[in-house]
């Protein structure tokens, strides 16, 4: 049996006791929990953690605000309440694939990682009131193991520990308890005008796209983001090295097939064998010439120009320049920058009902304090995946009065119909209940 390395059993240890530590100091849920699916990864090298209280994901290795419609946040609850059907969340296992259903194992191999530790946390009554999914590419072992029920423990009681207390009973009279709660009642009857809150970009409206007019690699830009061009100024220049080889040989292949046809045609009159092949010899210098222009065409399209005037829309070039790109890849768009509209990415459980023409705020985030007016001109009826990975409509807005400078970022406003307060404030709790319990 080998001897375990000096000093590894005391590094453990030391880690061991720095994430009870961590735990302790934590101020609030909020603290402990970051602490709970980051701090681990030192020691137990999970690749990602996630955080269930009573079936709900509330922190993410990695992640500062978690998205209750991401695809792996909904993968990571339907797993545990598959669990839950087979009794197995009150105690600490490596997660058994074949307990899962179909499509939450395919989840699992996209998503997740191969080996998946389900590590229950427990009230002082023995009940479990959450737990923590931990996922990486090597298997738990004992020791491990026995270091994470342990963990667990300490993790339960920190967070019973920092729950807020029940408050205390208002001792009032009847007949004032009777009023406020009748003052609440016509308070929550109010009309209010419904909104919600969504990110926006302020995008080009009317925009001319530049695609890659072939397969190749891009040499340089010759513009940079937002500068201003002309109508047929050099724009993108492809790598034409290859491009114009091969012009050149399409050339000296149509001389040849000419010189060709020049020589039979002279023989004609006294050879019959070369009058016989005019036709052939003809046919070839149309294919050479053919074959010639097409090699011209591609090499004056290694250098792309503006079709219109405006300003050059794009990210970066560096990201671009030098690498291999595909026909119709988009490069840049080419705006006219006192053209432009908002677009909005409304989050699915965010949505509420708007109308064609609906007001639109739009705050930016480089300047808070002054509003922008819009108003809402179409809105998709399918739902898609943005760049930060969660499910959202996209709607479109024009501005009321000059737009603000393409690129800008911010918070859109929307605006709908009037609805009860009571409405107003339990919209999500209600949906939430909808989705969960079926009434």
């Amino acid at each position: 049996m080998n001897a375990p390395l000096p000093g590894m059993a005391e590094r453990v240890f030391a880690l061991f006791l720095g994430l009870e530590q961590q735990a302790r100091k934590a101020a609030n849920t909020e603290q402990l929990a970051f602490s709970m699916v980051n701090d681990g990864q030192a020691l137990f090298g999970f690749r990602h953690a996630a955080l269930l209280i009573a079936g709900k994901v509330q922190a993410l290795t990695s992640i500062s605000v978690v998205e209750a419609h991401s695809p792996f946040v909904a993968f990571v609850e339907r797993a545990t309440s598959t669990l839950l059907k087979h009794a197995r969340l009150n105690e600490g296992h490596s997660v058994d694939p074949t307990h899962l259903d179909e499509q939450t194992r395919a989840d699992m191999a996209d998503l997740s990682a191969e080996h998946a530790y389900w590590l229950p946390l427990k009230n002082r009554s023995g009940e479990t009131f959450g737990g923590l999914w931990l996922a990486r590419d090597t298997p738990f072992s004992e020791a491990e193991q026995s270091l994470l029920r342990q963990l667990a423990d300490t993790y339960a009681h920190a967070w019973l520990a920092l729950q807020p207390h029940k408050p205390w009973r208002m001792r009032w009279p009847r007949k004032k308890l009777v009023a406020v709660a009748a003052a609440l009642s016509l308070l929550l009857l109010i009309p209010v005008r419904q909104s919600v809150l969504a990110p926006a970009e302020v995008v080009p409206l009317g925009g001319r796209v530049v695609a890659a007019p072939l397969d190749g690699v891009i040499a340089e830009f010759l513009v940079k983001p937002n500068q201003s061009v002309a109508s047929g100024d050099l724009l993108v220049r492809f790598e034409a090295t290859s491009l114009k080889a091969q012009a050149d040989v399409a050339e000296r292949a149509l001389g040849v097939a000419e010189a060709e046809l020049k020589a039979n045609s002279q023989r004609a009159f006294a050879d019959a064998e070369s009058s016989a092949r005019l036709d052939l010899l003809a046919a070839r210098v149309e294919q050479k010439r053919a074959e010639r222009d097409y090699a011209r065409q591609l090499l004056a399209r290694s250098e792309v120009r503006a079709e219109r005037a405006g300003i050059a829309v794009f990210a970066d070039a560096e990201r671009l320049t030098g690498k291999p790109v595909q026909t119709g890849e988009r490069l840049m768009q080419i705006a006219d920058p006192s053209q432009a509209e908002l677009r909005i990415e409304l989050p699915v459980g965010d949505a509420i009902a708007l109308q064609p023409g609906a007001e639109v705020a739009l705050f930016l985030d480089s300047d808070p304090l002054n509003r922008h007016e819009a108003q809402l001109e179409r809105s998709a009826y399918e739902a898609q995946t943005t760049a930060a990975g969660q499910l959202a409509y996209r709607l479109d807005a024009r501005f009321v009065e000059a737009p603000p400078r393409v690129g800008l970022r911010g918070t859109a406003k929307l605006f709908g119909d009037r609805a009860p307060l009571a409405y107003y404030l339990l919209r999500r709790p209600l949906a939430a209940a909808r989705q969960n319990l079926g009434f």
